[in-house]
């Protein structure tokens, strides 16, 4: 079973609670974490008190506190959360290099990087895997950075497979959001998922998407899970969850997608709002 997590996630409370629940399974489990991202603590606006820090210190440094806070003596797969723009790729590669030599980490990656600043990471040293944002309604990964990563032999993971909520089927016209969730600006990664008409279009499509689901015996997330993995490039669909029928539900959604099913959904996509396709 793999696990994802990063530093930030709550200040290092979720890598602690990761390694409370790992503790005995420890060899069973996959984990995968990030760092090199600075999030001032108390701060729950994710627009801002954040910032890339891709130095050797902070690498360091983040790694020693991950492998801590998972209780754990090595890394099975360590990201470099966001690119660090003031600071050249090479930087970052060559401090996950020496943690792979020491065998803190076992393997390296990226997140949220563009297919030019992979190539440039790639210079200094192999990526085993990458992380991206993809569902439903986001495809902008699929013009560059899905076929790149396949012909590099780079494993995806991609986050937001249940669209940040929406396609979780539970998100009503009348949902608010609480001052505190970044879905409340509208926003999600640069796309318009919450916001005013946007946000009604979508839930029209979900409902849509919700009676192709039920005529399959599954739910509108197992759905949205099967799509993601019904692209040969996506090695890994992740998924949240904040109860455990949650995880019960998602692991439903591993089932094969027949290709009428797959067309349903697109022409039920089609009918609302376009899916981005922007490249990235």
């Amino acid at each position: 079973t793999l696990y994802d997590t990063a530093a930030v996630y709550g200040w290092g409370y979720s890598e602690q609670l990761l390694g409370r629940a790992l503790k005995g399974w420890r060899h069973r489990a996959v984990i995968v974490t990030k760092g090199g991202r600075r999030w001032d603590r108390g701060v729950t606006d994710p627009s801002v008190g954040r910032r890339s820090d891709s130095s050797p210190e902070f690498i360091e440094q983040g790694i020693e506190q991950s492998l801590r806070n998972l209780q754990t003596d090595y890394i099975d797969v360590y990201l470099i959360h966001w690119p660090d723009a003031t600071r050249p790729f090479s930087e970052p590669m060559e401090t996950l290099l020496r943690a792979q030599q020491a065998g803190k980490v076992r393997y390296a990656g990226v997140s949220n990087f563009s297919v030019e600043q992979i190539e440039e990471s790639l210079k200094t040293m192999p990526l085993a895997a990458c992380q991206t944002g993809y569902h439903i309604f986001d495809r902008r990964c699929e013009a560059r950075l899905l076929p790149f990563a396949a012909g590099r032999g780079i494993g995806v993971m991609v986050y937001g497979s249940l669209a940040h909520g929406l396609l979780t089927g539970t998100l009503t016209s009348d949902t608010r959001f609480a001052d505190d969730d970044w879905r409340q600006a509208g926003q999600a990664f640069g796309l318009p998922l919450f916001e005013g008409e946007h946000f009604q279009r979508n839930l029209r499509v979900v409902e849509r998407l919700k009676r192709i689901a039920a005529g399959n015996g599954k739910t509108v997330a197992q759905l949205a899970i099967a799509w993601v993995l019904s692209n040969p490039a996506i090695t890994v669909a992740l998924c949240g969850a904040r109860r455990p029928a949650e995880i019960v539900e998602d692991a439903g959604g591993d089932w094969d997608l027949p290709a009428d099913v797959k067309s349903a959904i697109e022409d039920a996509v089609q009918a609302g709002p376009p899916p981005a396709a922007a490249p990235r």
